[in-house]
């Protein structure tokens, strides 16, 4: 059952899914469901794809695609949103490592912060508009398992740019194992769906991660949950662009 265990946890805190109870778990019980990440992201593309047929029985493809990420913002919470506008705003604070934190740490959002929820938003349904009809459930059910791959493949084994909050709890939690398992799990379910494209993109999307991975850790010497967030949804953005190429 401690499968079962991690999965609902990693449900739990990358979704808004209700369950029929809380699930306890302790602070390493957080790394070690990184493992199920992609199983998740599964979850919420399969959720896009049945959304998917319904809407467009009854509505045109730009408006069904928009309805689509408006979707799968409310079903994770706009959790990854957050990261973005954060990271976007302390991008914009042109300070050193400790102003760049403060500005990230900052409940408030800033000009930037909104412009980059905007355009990230902006990119998201455009490139969902250009992937190809017959292929669309592929993208929607391949990109929420790459974004949260990439979340494993940011987080295992960083070091932490701040001590304290749930970035610094998945990171101390986790380790190889967890980035093995969901490296496995994302392979197993994307080149099942799409053999071909599936190797593309899983390139993509561990290649991404990994370069926002090393920027971040050279600029701050470490990793927070909004840069987590941040690339999540970076990675779901480049993915979207790479089934949009013909």
């Amino acid at each position: 059952m401690r499968p079962v265990r991690l999965f609902l946890i990693a449900l739990q805190f990358l979704t808004i899914i209700p369950l029929p109870c809380t699930v306890p778990c302790d602070d390493d019980d957080l790394g070690r469901s990184a493992a199920f990440f992609p199983l998740v992201g599964l979850l919420i593309g399969g959720m896009l794809c049945l959304l998917d047929v319904f809407l467009s029985l009854w509505l045109v493809r730009p408006l069904t695609d928009a309805l689509l990420v408006t979707g799968l913002v409310v079903v994770t919470g706009a959790l990854h949103l957050d990261g973005l506008a954060d990271v976007c705003d302390g991008i914009a604070a042109r300070g050193d490592r400790d102003r760049f934190l403060a500005v990230m740490k900052d409940s408030r959002v800033g000009a930037v912060g909104v412009v980059g929820i905007v355009l990230g938003l902006l990119l998201t349904w455009q490139a969902l508009v250009a992937v190809p009809a017959d292929i669309k459930w592929q993208a929607l059910l391949i990109v929420p398992v790459c974004s949260r791959l990439s979340q494993v493949v940011i987080m295992c084994a960083a070091p932490h740019a701040r001590q304290g909050g749930l970035g610094a709890l998945f990171i101390s939690g986790m380790g190889y194992w967890q980035l093995a398992g969901a490296l496995v799990l994302a392979a197993g379910i994307v080149i099942s769906v799409s053999p071909v494209r599936g190797v593309v993109v899983l390139a993509a999307t561990i290649l991404t991660a990994l370069a926002v991975r090393r920027w971040f850790i050279h600029r701050l010497g470490g990793i927070t949950g909004d840069i987590i967030g941040f690339g999540s949804e970076l990675c779901g953005i480049a993915v979207l662009v790479l089934f949009g190429i013909t």
